[in-house]
């Protein structure tokens, strides 16, 4: 069963802005090719798989969007980010569109080899219809970018392949 777009679109929301919040003291990802799933972190959906070609700079730019989607440090009343060895708990309060975001996470694992995220987010008023999404997201690094990869790259599940970078109007 495919997941619907909107329960995909909160749960790369949740994500983001979890990261987001976790970009206040964020490690760069190792450059290379990454793979992550993201679903609801139920079995009733199955997970989005998307690969993600970056570099230091694509990364960078990446946290830096997330940022201006409404999540970033001016939008957050709270962040608040614990950190205990290979853990990282992340707890935000964010303006997101016209609700407000209170988000917990929970990010284990670390940026060079491979990580998961869960995250609950409870939006108020509701967002896209809903008053909770429910992220998880495993993330590996693969390798290399492959040869026809450039930084920024994304292949959705489906095939579909766009270049962030591009989107956001080249590297700054």
């Amino acid at each position: 069963m495919k997941i619907r777009l909107p329960v995909a679109a909160l749960c790369l929301l949740s994500c983001i802005t979890a990261t987001a919040a976790f970009a206040i003291d964020y490690p760069a990802r190792k450059p290379g090719l990454w793979e992550m799933k993201i679903g609801d972190g139920t079995a009733a959906a199955a997970d989005q798989t998307i690969q993600q070609c970056i570099d230091a700079s694509s990364d960078q730019a990446m946290r830096d969007m997330a940022q201006g989607m409404g999540t970033g440090k001016d939008a957050c009343s709270k962040q608040d980010m614990r950190k205990a060895g290979s853990t990282t708990v992340i707890d935000s309060v964010c303006k997101v569109g016209a609700s407000i975001a209170t988000t917990h996470a929970v990010v284990t694992g670390d940026l060079s080899t491979g990580y998961r995220m869960e995250s609950t987010s409870t939006y108020q008023p509701p967002f896209m219809g809903k008053t909770e999404g429910k992220a998880a997201m495993d993330a590996k690094w693969v390798g290399p970018c492959k040869a026809d990869q450039k930084p920024g790259d994304m292949i959705m599940s489906n095939g579909m392949k766009m270049n962030i970078m591009d989107m956001m109007g080249g590297a700054k």
